[in-house]
């Protein structure tokens, strides 16, 4: 079993210096995969990458939210695929399976639902549990500061590191960080994403 997530920049073309979030969506990419077979840019502002483990799917469309939004007025929808690989091509997108194609699927949904995270695993129960936690969640993750972005992305990037470390490294206090973080719903997207992963591990 294996995922994919699909994605595309939302608003890509406000932005005056396309190398601004080009640049951020690189790094992001190259952070979260293996290698660069893993991944690949298309369209401008699309992207497909692979995720051979998919317990860490979830946490890897909140850091590629985190990455994109750290740049003001831009977001990031994201569809993930669970499912098999049944054929490995030169890169992600010459593979096949069903994880790739429901991925694709589903990412033809987001426009019309409105909403910037879905996932589909062939498992009905699953999908319609997990799209609504999802949707609930987007609440919060929509609406991320460039702040509250930073703060994911920095406690992501570094998670043994207590709220004083992670304030010395962005200069600035121990509270400012605890106040981004619940401003983020940081607790509660951890808890989601270990529900996630337990659940995933059932099915």
């Amino acid at each position: 079993m294996t995922s994919v997530i699909v994605g595309d920049i939302i608003k890509s073309r406000t932005v005056m210096h396309q190398d601004e979030w080009l640049n951020t969506l690189k790094d992001a990419l190259a952070e979260i995969t293996v290698s660069s077979s893993q991944y690949e840019i298309f369209r401008g502002d699309s992207f497909q990458l692979e995720c051979s483990t998919p317990a860490n799917a979830f946490v890897k469309a909140i850091y590629l939210k985190a990455c994109i939004k750290q740049i003001n007025g831009l977001d990031v929808r994201l569809a993930i695929g669970i499912g098999e690989k049944s054929y490995e091509g030169a890169s992600v997108s010459e593979s096949q399976g069903s994880a790739f194609e429901r991925s694709g699927h589903v990412f033809e949904t987001l426009k019309k639902d409105r909403v910037n995270l879905k996932i589909s695993s062939g498992h009905k129960a699953f999908d319609r549990e997990f799209n609504l936690y999802f949707k609930l969640a987007l609440i919060a993750m929509d609406n991320w500061t460039v702040n509250s972005a930073e703060i994911v992305k920095l406690s992501l990037d570094n998670p043994d590191m207590i709220q004083a470390q992670l304030a010395e490294l962005i200069g600035v206090k121990q509270d400012a960080v605890s106040k981004r973080q619940k401003r983020a719903y940081w607790d509660e997207l951890q808890d989601l994403d270990a529900m996630y992963r337990q659940k995933i591990s059932e099915l």
